[in-house]
């Protein structure tokens, strides 16, 4: 049926529309919208975030036809994974599985002079205390990181070490290029042994997270944030002239603390040869290890702080 159109004239005489009248048989009308599917029921029709973001999709709504019907669709956000900068990441301080601690043992880190050791010959090398704290930093220029050794260095020194009733010791792990151990050493006046794992393998295996957010501010930071910050832009610009100013490893990687101590501490044992290097300088011997504490991070400058690490090695 024709459809018709009734309206009263104008002072012109010109017919005014006022309202649009369809037969039964007559055809809904549809307004098309560049790069909208009519011919499909807008409830199947995806979006584009449905798309492109199932996981990370809130709430939306989408208006189609002649602008008198919507449709709203709820997903759910995804926020297992924060971004940089939202709140400290979600870890735990679980232990390293036995067999965690046996994949990592063949594990390479290098030195100032980037020479390769085993990572397991730092604990359990013919030269190695029986109990060793290891510290994973993050990149070089972190100046929260430099500024936690600077601290932990004033309290805690090999000589204090050598007086506890078990051989202890403290190692470093960073994860830059080697050439800068040297600069960092000298910039926090670390008198530990400083390693190094570029790969970021040992990170990944111990269950360390990344991110970049700052966290609260812990009792080891005495410096400002602005002075750490500049104080790292420096360092990369004395670097700049042998191309290390962008190997200091990444950012966004965060780190922990690891002690390892023999499966039976109270047992007196004589070491045992090493199972490799010919001169025992890289063999892993001696005990067996295990860790009996650790602590990972959760942002950037959220080392465990030093009362915490001295009264686990038993310091006063």
């Amino acid at each position: 049926m024709a459809s018709s159109i009734s309206g009263a004239p104008d002072p012109a005489g010109v017919p005014v529309p006022q309202k649009l009248v369809r037969g039964p048989e007559a055809e809904p009308s549809v307004t098309s919208t560049p790069g909208i599917d009519t011919t499909t029921p807008a409830t199947e029709r995806p979006t584009n975030k449905q798309q492109d973001e199932p996981d990370t999709t809130a709430t939306e709504s989408q208006v189609v036809g002649d602008g008198e019907a919507s449709h709203t669709e709820t997903v759910d956000v995804d926020k297992s994974k924060p971004e940089d900068f939202d709140g400290e990441v979600k870890t735990t301080n679980e232990l390293p599985s036995a067999k965690t601690l046996k994949d990592i043992e063949g594990l390479v880190v290098l030195d100032k002079d980037g020479k390769t050791r085993s990572f397991g010959s730092l604990y359990r090398g013919s030269d190695a205390p029986r109990r060793v704290l290891v510290i994973f930093i993050r990149h070089f220029f972190c100046g929260n990181c430099q500024e936690y050794l600077r601290t932990l260095a004033e309290s805690i020194n090999p000589e204090a070490l050598e007086q506890l009733p078990t051989k202890t010791g403290v190692v470093v792990v960073g994860c830059g290029d080697p050439a800068l151990i040297e600069m960092y050493t000298e910039a926090t006046g670390c008198r530990f042994p400083i390693y190094t794992d570029p790969t970021r393998a040992l990170f990944d295996k111990l269950g360390m997270n990344k991110t970049l957010a700052l966290g609260s501010k812990p009792a080891y930071m005495r410096k400002s944030m602005w002075r750490s910050v500049l104080d790292s832009v420096f360092q990369g610009l004395r670097v700049l002239p042998k191309g290390l100013a962008l190997k200091s490893g990444d950012q966004r990687q965060v780190g922990g603390e690891f002690l390892f101590e023999p499966l039976d501490l109270g047992k007196s044992t004589t070491a045992q040869e090493p199972s490799g290097g010919a001169d025992g300088s890289d063999g892993i011997g001696g005990e067996d290890k295990k860790v009996t504490w650790c602590h990972r991070m959760r942002s950037t400058r959220d080392h465990a702080e030093i009362p915490v690490i001295m009264n686990l090695l038993g310091l006063k």
